[in-house]
């Protein structure tokens, strides 16, 4: 069994900056990645970035390359995503997920999931 917890989500002004992070506990996770995506009520979940827990390999959407950046903490079996410049657009629900295995930007792949954080950016 593996425990997600997201945290970090918040209200900002666009341009501003947020730091999610993702909490991981239960089985190890030598083999996983880690993504994150995003869901807006009607809407499917889209995927914004993931990362490889054994060789740090990442992959990150276009909508938000340049902007957004994952990280992990394998000490800590933590995830990180670091959000600049933030637009209206990203507003949604950011939900960090893992699998066994290699990137996908499918969030079907994904085993385990936490509960979510809301991100809101005004103008």
């Amino acid at each position: 069994q593996v425990e997600l917890v997201e945290s970090g989500g918040g209200a900002v002004q666009t341009g501003g900056s947020l730091r999610l992070s993702c909490a991981a506990s239960g089985r190890t996770f030598s083999r996983n990645s880690m993504g994150w995506f995003r869901q807006v009520p009607g809407k499917e979940r889209e995927f914004v970035a993931a990362i490889s827990w054994s060789d740090g390999s990442t992959d990150s959407a276009d909508s938000v390359k340049d902007r957004f950046t994952i990280s992990r903490d394998n000490a800590k079996n933590s995830a990180s995503l670091q959000m600049n410049s933030l637009k209206p657009e990203d507003t949604a629900v950011y939900y960090c997920g893992t699998k066994w295995g290699g990137l996908s930007t499918s969030w079907r792949m994904y085993d385990y999931w936490g509960r979510g954080t809301q991100v809101t950016v005004y103008s």
